[in-house]
């Protein structure tokens, strides 16, 4: 049977999800701290070995065995070490609150905290030749008093909380730029935090979809933006509004797209509105339109609800760059098209009546073809003579190169 520190050690590990060896590091480090606290010499380079089973410990004075320096240079080093500390020690009785100490930069400088001279290592151990490393076991003279073992709690706090972040963060590093599910926790002023298993991300408002009602408990896909280790540990931005999350739904819920029948092309979306997406398939025994719609609308009604009702336009996609800007701009109907290779531009005639249509409310249908084909897209009424022009450039667009470009989702 283990012994209940060890038993008490691996629940923490369990619940923590952390290894068991960087427990007991984070213990031996503490208790190193605690005998520096009671016991220690301000020359003592501690190293503690901790036995789990038993609860015991081992103290040890580590030094570097270095060549023998001039006495008179030793002493002075040592003063200046003393004084220091001494300085240090009245200082923070006083109350303030002091920087960490710092480090000597030069390696070849001698440390006596750290480093020992050969003739010296020799007194204590026979034989010991300089590079080698001396540990020298220190007695433990009585049990630690309670401020060492409240510095050895924080030590130990603050190590398995430094550890766990780490972790966190690792996980959710690996998963970035993916999609994953997430509960929604609470809000907390403009911004929504969402429960995504061990820890919480964050959805801003930038990244929040306007048509999302974000309740309580309710369970969302969310596309993890960005993740970052700060002070207080892993912060998770997640989006509602990237194209990814879209493309993503789509290879869920689309078995075609899943097992690459049919290709997702590229998608143009403004969040909470509308998106277009374009497909494509070199198997001429099925329709990638009608496989994304599915039965009765079926499979595309799946993805409108996860997005809270954002209208989507599936079109083909097509080689033939005027093909696919028509295709684009539907569901309006395109009279002619005239291309500009040289400026990548597009001027496309439509009916009186098409007009509005091909444009859109605010110009978002025009804007999201735009985005969509890579093409700046100017629109004309059919017999007119200037086209109403419509800024988006190919710096705009999913996939820049005409030939590659993305295509339009219809509801």
């Amino acid at each position: 049977m283990s012994s209940p520190i060890e038993q008490a050690i691996r629940q923490i590990c369990e619940e923590k999800g952390l290894e068991y060896a960087s427990v007991i590091g984070t213990i031996e480090q503490a208790l190193a701290a605690a005998y520096r606290k009671d016991f220690g010499d301000k020359f003592h380079n501690i190293e503690v070995s901790f036995d789990a089973e038993s609860g015991g410990i081992k103290v040890y004075d580590v030094k570097n065995v270095v060549a023998d320096i001039p006495l008179e240079e030793l002493e002075a080093i040592r003063q200046r070490e003393a004084d220091k500390a001494a300085d240090r020690e009245a200082r923070r009785a006083m109350g303030e609150i002091l920087p960490p100490e710092e480090v000597v930069e030069d390696s070849k400088a001698f440390n006596p905290k750290t480093d020992i001279m050969v003739s010296e290592a020799k007194v204590l151990r026979f034989g010991v030749q300089e590079g080698e490393t001396l540990r020298t076991e220190l007695p433990i003279p009585g049990e630690f008093g309670r401020m060492a073992a409240m510095t050895a709690k924080q030590v130990i706090t603050q190590k398995l909380r430094e550890a766990e972040r780490e972790i966190i963060f690792n996980e959710f590093k690996s998963v970035e730029g993916t999609v994953i599910m997430g509960t929604v926790q609470r809000r907390e002023g403009r911004i929504i935090l969402v429960d995504i298993g061990r820890t919480a991300g964050i959805l801003k408002p930038e990244d929040q979809s306007p048509s999302d009602r974000y309740r309580a408990s309710d369970r969302i896909k969310v596309y993890v933006r960005e993740v970052t280790l700060g002070a207080r540990g892993a912060q998770i931005l997640l989006s509602r509004t990237a194209d990814a999350l879209l493309k993503n739904l789509f290879e869920v819920e689309i078995p075609e797209i899943h097992e690459g029948t049919v290709e997702l092309k590229g998608v143009a979306r403004e969040a909470g509105a509308r998106a277009k997406v374009a497909v494509s398939t070199r198997d001429a025994h099925t329709d990638p339109v009608g496989a994304c719609i599915g039965q009765r609308g079926t499979r595309i009604q799946t993805i409108i609800a996860e997005l809270g009702g954002e209208k989507i336009d599936i079109i083909e996609w097509s080689e033939d760059p005027a093909k696919y800007i028509t295709q684009a701009l539907s569901p309006s109907k395109v009279e002619s098209i005239e291309l500009d290779e040289a400026e990548h531009v597009a001027t496309v005639a439509v009916a009186a009546d098409q007009l509005s249509l091909a444009i859109g409310r605010g110009g978002q249908n025009v804007r999201l073809a735009a985005k969509l084909t890579g093409w700046k897209i100017n629109i004309k009424e059919l017999g007119g003579a200037e086209p109403r022009e419509v800024e988006a450039t190919e710096s705009d667009a999913t996939l820049p190169d005409a030939a590659q470009a993305s295509a339009e989702i219809s509801e």
